[in-house]
Parts: structure tokens; C-alpha cells; sequence
């Protein structure tokens, strides 16, 4: 069947409309379940630029069992230490993040600094490895639903019959607009901002050069890991029209820092915004769904919007997997925007409160406390377990870890120092893990994770397993 081809049904499972972090994660989550995906990208190509750099440790982990943790961590390196600079003169250092150390149960413990640029094409090279593809320089101009699936119209002319959408487009979102799906939020600075890669001498990349103001205005120069590169931001006065030209960006580093504008030798990208926060009113509309930029709009302080972007992606491709090749009814989806908007909310406050000085960096910045408890897929608690929770890792006796049994697509149940009886008739699709001695991350019980590392359901036997896994298309030798 051709993709343009919509009088005969469905053309492809799901068009994803972006290809920037949470498009790209949200395809390859759907490749690896042998779901068909059609993204397209009205840019001619990846995005350039280093704009969201900071990895979050529980992206690190989400990226884990996508299978490009490795890369993202030869791409990158930690945060370097915060110099602030006055006068020309070091006045001291200071640590952005907590020094915290790796543990057994959350090997990633801090930030790591990734250009986006190389975050997309690590990213874009799994989804090739795993068959998909982007159509680049293809921009979306319509979108219609009905009760069996989307029609979408390209600038090509063609149209793409799909049975779900998803909205990966960033914060102008086309398809968010063509929903009607009202935005709603603040100012958080009126102050504009720029970012930009430039390449700069005279400055040492040891640190995170740190140039403030007594109005409040700031410049920062962070090295970008592997390159020769360093990431520029700075905040303007309220009312400045920033100017994004290299002369302009030039001009912007001689007249605030104590280096002059020759020593600024290439400009690579730039861009100006205003810093807001906003969250969409509905994170579903039918067969349409929005994640990422599209659903929620943040100030970069605290490195929060690309992260929950990808974990929107990863909350969502095992959802539609799971209506769309195990039969699960399609109100799964529903708890998309019942699991993910909250999270989103949450987010958008801390970040805020960040940039505003209201709080300072810490734990909820790493987002491994972020949980489901008290959610409409979270049945259940044992040991030291609640059903919501991230599921933690564990050294196994082999030299191994849990993570690496919960590395793909599946489900698994967690044994833990238990030897409950298994139900009859429990699904194909579920990996039992037999775990002796758990540790006390787990304590002893019965541990259901979801394909995006959670507990479902937990128990200290399996009353009411095989009900939760039904819920979500998981019946008798499925």
C-alpha cells in the first residue's frame, strides 16, 4: 500500500510530526515494537544548534534501554565547574549541579552535557539501525481525524493516512494549532535571551564561564564536550531586539566580557527567545496526541524541557504499541495525559522557580524521583516499592544488572526474594526475572515494570496481576 494512498484504510501506524529529541526517541520506541512510523521534519535537516544540553540522569537511564547510553556518554562529559568572572578578574568557583556519586539501584547520578546537536544524531542513527527514516524538508499544512484514524496533508501535496498522530513539533506546534488545543502560561523574565555555538580564544574550557551584571543580566560560555565549541547565553534588557548575526553575537561577547570580538573566531548557530512557561490544555485530542515543546514550554534553567520531552516519548511508544499490536483498548492512551501532564505541570514549576532564584539546583532536577503513585495504571505495593514508582536497579549475582533484564520492549515481573507461585495463563510477553536476594531497593515481593522502567503493579503474591496486565492488552498468552 502506498503512504499516499488513504481510500483503502490505514497507510502507516503512526505519523509523528518533528524530528527533534522526543520525535525521534518516540520513533524508535515504536520501531523496536514493530510498530511502522512515518516522521516528518519541515527543516531540511537535524537541528543544529547545542540548545538543550543537559542530560538528565533518568534520561541517561531511558537512553539506556533504547541501546545509546554508551554513545551519549563518549558524545558528552559532566558539567565543568561555574567560574564567575568580573572585571576581567576570576572571582571564584562554584558547583551548577550537587556532586552526587553513582549507586548500585541509580548507576547515572548526574547531568551530563550533550550538545543537542549529537543527542539527535545518536538518536537519528538508532532509528535508522532499527528501519525507520525522516522525511526531511516535509512540512504538515492539514490535519483531519475521524473514528478510524488521521489524514494529514504535506506541502508536497500528498496526503498520509495514519491510524494515530503525534505532535513532536516544538513549542509553534502546526499540529497543536490546527487542533485548536489551547496553551496556556506565563511570562517567567521579560528579559530576551540568545543562545548560540561559538568558538572563542582566550578562554580556558576547563570551566563554565560565568560574566554577571549588576542589573541582573548575565553571559555565560560553557564548553561543549569533544569539540572546540562553547555554548553562549545571555539575557538582554527587557525591550532589546538581540541581534542573532555574527557581528551582532561578536559584539554581544566584547561589550559584556573582557574578551574582545576578535577573539570570537566563528559563530557556528544562534537564535533569540523569551523565556515562558506553558502547558497545553489537553495532551490528547482523539487520535491525536501531543509530547514534547508541543505540550509544554519551559526556561531552560535547570535543564528540564528536553528531558521530559523524551520521557513523554517513552510513556507514550509502549502505550500505542500496546493498542496498536496487542489489541489493548484504546482508552491506554488516556492515561498518557493522566501520567505525563501532571509531570509536566511539576516541571514547568521547578524550572521557573530555578530561573527565578526561587530554588537551587538539587535531587528533583535529576528527575529520579519522578513517579505514577496514586495513577490510573499504578495497582498495588511491596517490600519498598509502591506501584508508580521507577524502577531501580539492582547488581545481579551473574555480574549483571536489572537493568540490563529490563533492557527492550517487554514487561518483566520481578520475583524478589520470593517464591510465590507464577499464575496460570500468564502472558508470553512478560519476562519473569527470579531475583533471590533483591537488595533493599526492592525488599521482598512480586514487581510488575512496565516496558518505560515503572512499577505497574506490585503484590507479595499475584492477586490481581493478571487483571492489570489484561487492562493493557496483556491477556492469557499474549
Amino acid at each position: 500500500m502506498e503512504l499516499n494512498d488513504v481510500k483503502d484504510g490505514v497507510a502507516v501506524d503512526v505519523l509523528v510530526v518533528g524530528a527533534g529529541p522526543t520525535g525521534l526517541t518516540l520513533g524508535c520506541d515504536l520501531r523496536r515494537r514493530g510498530v511502522s512510523v512515518r516522521i516528518v521534519e519541515r527543516a531540511d535537516g537535524l537541528f543544529p544548534g547545542s540548545r538543550g544540553k543537559g542530560i538528565q540522569p533518568r534520561t541517561l537511564e531511558v537512553l539506556d534501554d533504547l541501546g545509546v547510553a554508551g554513545r551519549m556518554l563518549a558524545a558528552g562529559g559532566p558539567a565543568p565547574v561555574n567560574m564567575v568572572w568580573a572585571g576581567g578578574e576570576r572571582q571564584g568557583e562554584y558547583r551548577m549541579f550537587d556532586d552526587v556519586a553513582p549507586t548500585e539501584d541509580a548507576p547515572y547520578a548526574t547531568p551530563w552535557i550533550v550538545p543537542q546537536y549529537r543527542t539527535t544524531a545518536i538518536l537519528h542513527d538508532r532509528l535508522t539501525a532499527l528501519g525507520g527514516s525522516v522525511d526531511f524538508g516535509t512540512a504538515l499544512t492539514g490535519l483531519d481525524q475521524d473514528a478510524d484514524g488521521v489524514t494529514a496533508t504535506l506541502d508536497t501535496g500528498e496526503r498520509v493516512r495514519a491510524a494515530y498522530a503525534v505532535a513532536a513539533d516544538g513549542g509553534r506546534s502546526t499540529v497543536r494549532t490546527l487542533l485548536g488545543t489551547g496553551m496556556r502560561g506565563e511570562s517567567v523574565d521579560p528579559a530576551p535571551m540568545i543562545v548560540a555555538d561559538v568558538r572563542v580564544r582566550s578562554l580556558d574550557r576547563r570551566n563554565w564561564h560565568v560574566f554577571r551584571e549588576d542589573d541582573g543580566r548575565f553571559v555565560t560560555l560553557c564548553p561543549l564536550p569533544h569539540t572546540d565549541d562553547f555554548q553562549l547565553a545571555a539575557a538582554y534588557a527587557p525591550g532589546t531586539a538581540p541581534d542573532v548575526s555574527p557581528e551582532g553575537v561578536r559584539a554581544l561577547i566584547a561589550a559584556r566580557t573582557h574578551l574582545a570580538a576578535a577573539d570570537v573566531t566563528d559563530v557556528l548557530w544562534a537564535s533569540d527567545f523569551r523565556v515562558r512557561a506553558a502547558l497545553a490544555d489537553r495532551f490528547r485530542q482523539g487520535r491525536v496526541l501531543l509530547a514534547g515543546d508541543a505540550a509544554h514550554i519551559h526556561s531552560p534553567a535547570g535543564g528540564q524541557g528536553l528531558n521530559t520531552s523524551i520521557q513523554d516519548a517513552y510513556n507514550l511508544g509502549w502505550k500505542l504499541g500496546q493498542v496498536l499490536r496487542r489489541g489493548a483498548p484504546a482508552d491506554l492512551l488516556d492515561t498518557y495525559e493522566q501520567e505525563r501532564r501532571p509531570v509536566a505541570a511539576e516541571m514547568l514549576g521547578l524550572s521557573t522557580r530555578i530561573h527565578r532564584g526561587e530554588q537551587r539546583r538539587g535531587a528533583a532536577t535529576r528527575q529520579l524521583g519522578l513517579n505514577y503513585r496514586g495513577g490510573p495504571l499504578a495497582s498495588g505495593a511491596a517490600g519498598a516499592l509502591v506501584a508508580g514508582d521507577r524502577a531501580p536497579d539492582h547488581l545481579l549475582a551473574d555480574g549483571t544488572t536489572l537493568f540490563d533484564v529490563l533492557r527492550g520492549p517487554h514487561f518483566t515481573l520481578v520475583r524478589a526474594g520470593t517464591d510465590a507461585p507464577l499464575p496460570d495463563g500468564l502472558p508470553a510477553a512478560v519476562r519473569v526475572h527470579d531475583d533471590p536476594v533483591p537488595g533493599a531497593a526492592y525488599g521482598r515481593g512480586l514487581f510488575l515494570i512496565r516496558p518505560d522502567g515503572y512499577v505497574g503493579w506490585a503484590g507479595e503474591d499475584t492477586g490481581g496481576l493478571l487483571p492489570w496486565l489484561a487492562a493493557v492488552g496483556l491477556g492469557p498468552g499474549r
